[in-house]
Order: C-alpha cells, then sequence, then structure tokens
C-alpha cells in the first residue's frame, strides 16, 4: 500500500469527479492550478482503479514527463509499467500503465483500459486521442490541467471539477505569491501572424535586439530582490535566441544551459538532473516551451518571460506556473516580464488567480488580446519609483508616494516597473501595513522583532522613518499574515 497523503482539497477534487462520474460524465475534467498536486490526485485514483482490478493508464505529453511520472509512482511504491521503447519498466502485465502520446500514435491501437487520465489536456487534445474518444463513447477519461482553454474540451468532455482557486492556494501556502517587474519589451510591431501566434523566426530576430537589456536586468533585479542569483527558468523566443541568451549569460560568469528540440532526451534528462540539485552548477535553464509543461522543479525562484505570446492564454499560465510551487524560504517568485504577457492577459489572469474555472466554455486561448498604448503604459507607472498603479488608488503600492487623481503621470524612461499578480485590489502604503503589524504584535504578544522581520518580508527593505503607531489591520493584511504561518509551518514540516 503507497503512502499517499492527500489535502483536503485533493480528497474533495476525486469525490467531485467520482459524483460526476455517478452522474453519467464518462469524460471530465480536473482544472487544477500548477502546484496544487494533480499528479498527487492522479497517483490515488490510479492506485485505487487498480486495487479493484482495473485497467488504467496515464497519458502524458512527452517522454521526458513519462520518466517524471514513473519516478513518482516508483517513490509512493505503487506497481506499474511504462509503454516506452528502450524503458527498463516495460511491465505489460501490470494494470497501471504509463504511456506518452507519441508512443501511442505510432501503435495501430491503442490498448484496452478501464480509466484513462490524460496529463496537460488542453495541449494533447491531438487526432489521435480524439479517435480514441469517437471510438470508445463508454471510456471513462479524466484530463487534468491548469488551463482548461483548448475549444476542443467543450466538445469532448461534459464536466469540470474545480474545488479551490490559485488565490486560495497562495492564501493557504501552498502556493507562493508572484513579484512581478514589467522590463523592456520585444517589439512584436509588424510581426507576422502564424496560426494565431507571431511568427517565430521574426519574434526570434526581434528577441535578438534585447538580449543585453534581458541579461542586464537580470543582474540588477537579483541583486535589488535576492541580493544573490538564483535557480531560474527563462522563455525565450527560439532556440537561436536561446542560444545568444545563454552565451551572453555564461559571458557574464552566469551558467545557464538551453535545452531544445534539438537535443537529445538524455541530454535533457542530464541538465534537468543536474540542475535539481540543490548546490547545482547550473544557475538557469533556458527553453522555448519545453519547460511550459509537466515541470515541477520547487526551488526555482525567478522567471524570465522573453517569448511574446498573442493569444495563447495557456501558455502564459503554465510558463509563470513554473514558479508557483513553494519551497523553503521561498516568500515569492520573481517574474521578469520581456514579453508584455502580463499586461496583455491581465484581465484573464485576474479571474483565473481570483475564481478559478467552472465551464468548459471558454475559450481563452482563441482570442486576441488589445494591446496597451504607449499612453496607457506611461500612465500606469509611479512617477517616484516606477513601480506599477494596480488599481485605482492613489498609493504606490511599492514605495507610499502618493499622487493626485489626474492624467498627468510622467513615467521614468527604462526603469523596471512592479505589478502586484496575485492581488491587483491589495495597495497598501508602507505606513499603514507597519501600524497594523505594530497592533497585531501587541495584541498576539509576540517577540521584539517580529514587526520589522514581516516588514522586511513584504518590502524587502528594514522599516526606516516610519511612526510607531497602531493601525487596526484590515482583512488583507491579516490574511497576508496568516499565508506566512502556514508557509512557515509547511516549511517547517518538509
Amino acid at each position: 500500500m503507497s503512502d499517499i497523503q492527500l489535502r483536503d482539497y485533493q480528497t474533495q477534487s476525486i469525490d467531485g469527479l467520482r459524483e460526476g462520474f455517478k452522474n453519467n460524465h464518462k469524460r471530465q475534467i480536473l482544472a487544477a492550478s500548477t502546484g496544487a498536486g494533480k499528479s498527487i490526485i492522479a497517483m490515488s485514483m490510479l492506485e485505487s482503479a487498480s486495487k479493484k482490478g482495473s485497467k488504467v493508464m496515464f497519458l502524458c505529453d512527452r517522454r521526458v514527463l513519462v520518466d517524471q511520472f514513473s519516478r513518482h509512482l516508483s517513490r509512493h511504491e505503487i506497481p506499474h509499467g511504462c509503454i516506452m521503447s528502450g524503458s527498463w519498466r516495460v511491465k505489460p502485465d501490470e494494470n497501471i500503465q504509463v504511456a506518452s502520446i507519441q508512443t501511442l500514435e505510432r501503435r495501430e491501437s491503442w490498448p484496452v483500459m478501464d480509466l484513462l487520465i490524460v496529463d496537460e489536456i488542453h495541449a494533447v487534445m491531438r487526432g489521435s486521442l480524439e479517435r480514441y474518444i469517437d471510438e470508445n463513447p463508454q471510456a471513462k477519461i479524466v484530463g487534468l490541467t491548469a488551463t482548461p482553454f483548448n475549444d476542443k474540451l467543450g466538445k469532448y468532455f461534459t464536466n469540470v471539477t474545480n474545488v479551490i482557486t490559485m488565490k486560495e492556494l497562495v492564501d493557504q501556502g501552498y502556493l507562493v505569491p508572484f513579484k512581478v517587474f514589467i522590463a523592456k519589451e520585444i517589439d512584436t510591431a509588424g510581426v507576422k501572424v502564424t496560426a494565431g501566434e507571431w511568427q517565430k523566426d521574426e519574434l526570434e530576430t526581434r528577441g535578438l535586439h534585447i538580449v543585453g537589456d534581458v541579461v542586464n536586468e537580470f543582474i540588477n533585479l537579483s541583486d535589488k530582490i535576492f541580493g544573490e542569483v538564483r535557480k531560474t527558468i527563462c522563455f525565450s523566443s527560439g532556440v537561436k535566441h536561446g542560444e545568444e541568451l545563454a552565451k551572453q549569460f555564461n559571458a557574464r560568469g552566469i551558467n545557464f544551459v538551453q535545452i531544445s528540440y534539438k537535443d537529445s532526451e538524455e541530454y535533457k534528462r542530464e541538465v534537468l538532473d543536474e540542475f535539481a540539485k540543490p548546490d547545482s552548477t547550473i544557475k538557469g535553464v533556458i527553453s522555448s516551451d519545453i519547460l511550459t509543461r509537466g515541470f515541477d522543479q520547487t526551488d526555482v525562484e525567478h522567471i524570465i518571460l522573453a517569448r511574446p505570446l498573442r493569444k495563447s492564454l495557456s501558455m502564459h499560465v503554465q510558463m509563470i506556473g513554473r514558479g508557483a510551487r513553494s519551497h523553503p524560504n521561498k516568500p515569492f517568485c520573481l517574474i521578469q516580464d520581456h514579453s508584455g504577457n502580463f499586461l496583455r492577459f491581465r484581465d484573464d489572469w485576474d479571474q483565473l488567480f481570483e475564481n478559478g474555472v467552472d465551464e468548459l466554455k471558454y475559450t481563452g486561448d482563441s482570442k486576441k488580446r488589445a494591446e496597451m498604448t504607449d499612453r496607457v503604459k506611461k500612465q500606469s507607472k509611479c512617477p517616484a519609483c516606477g513601480g506599477l498603479w494596480t488599481s485605482d488608488t492613489n498609493i504606490c503600492n511599492e514605495c507610499g508616494h502618493e499622487r493626485q487623481r489626474s492624467n498627468m503621470v510622467i513615467s521614468i524612461a527604462g526603469e523596471l516597473t512592479e505589478l502586484d499578480a496575485t492581488n491587483r485590489k491589495l495597495i497598501i502604503s508602507k505606513q499603514d501595513f507597519y501600524s497594523q503589524l505594530i497592533y497585531v504584535s501587541k495584541v498576539k504578544g509576540y517577540a521584539k522583532g517580529w514587526v520589522a522581520n514581516q516588514y522586511r518580508a513584504k518590502f524587502d527593505v528594514w522599516p526606516k522613518g516610519l511612526k510607531d503607531v497602531m493601525q487596526t489591520p484590515t482583512p488583507e493584511t491579516m490574511g497576508w499574515i496568516k499565508h506566512r504561518q502556514i508557509a512557515y509551518a509547511n516549511a517547517r514540516k518538509k
């Protein structure tokens, strides 16, 4: 018997899917944020079905993910086999099988199975899977995804279960919030469009023009926010773009390695195995899209977005989700956006973050987002620090600067601007936050230094020049404190 321990919302997710099957929904979507533990949920379902004698399969998008999921099963001592040439775990008699869709596509027919769980279903809705669904209308199928925005899902699936939002996962300490800086963007003006997205070759050429900016701003941000370089994932516009980025990072003494479709599976596995080490010599991995799905390393603290997206909300969410998982001593994930994606998908991101998904009619990957004008971008910046104004408030969330409500807002050219990506509605001055911490400290009887440490965790600086006055804390401040406490408790357990 395995040692799988499910969180409450994971158990509720399985209960929701079981209820769906009882109501004759043969094909269902389990929607849950990156880092919510969809793999754990899948393993529990597979093991439960296997013990009842059912033939079950976990279908992945790529071979590397077959290896990854197989390792997860082995870690929990769950017997299984892999349908993959060259694998030492080819065990066709096992009830649980793991395969990639590419492997099954090369076969004349798919194995008979009682339950099929498809990972990253938004990316795996290919002709072969569609034919399998059409030819096996009674087959029970569960698709896993953080982004159920593929137009085909509403056609082939009849129910969606989403029991917890990303905001709730952050509030409960299971995910970390994001600290987002809007950096110099790749210019997409006039780039041709192919299949709804900007043409890759031309976009890559544009990306080469700001490689120096990406590296310089990475160094500046790393020093400003962390005081050092932390593990980083960089999403490039293509292989040539990635090669040049790696070259310039390494020229500055920072070991970045690119992996792409041109590399062998063995090489990619070696790079990622080294990157996974706590003392890895690799500081950053560069990829165009290999790491957008299924990559679950928790100690990544810095994400660089250097691949502009015109329509694909799914890709945007998957990219930034690579840094969402919690890890000891990881209070947030830093997003360095050179793509313009955070502003482009801002409203859709907020909707997903706050409310999750409750239907399959939403086609988030099929609509072109309106580009923000230069005037709107300029009006979004704080004239004192360059921070991005994230609501209608007249208080800057970063420096506490107060401005009159006016359209006459001056931007600071060339500086990064910060976006509160996890709670646009929560804007608070440093003095207010400090005063509210003093109130909580007095009421709770916390040790001396607690206020300063919490303040530093919020603003990355020690409190200076502030008045030692108490102020009743807002629900948002209390929620922030609770999130910190849960994250700390979870880190101690680990």
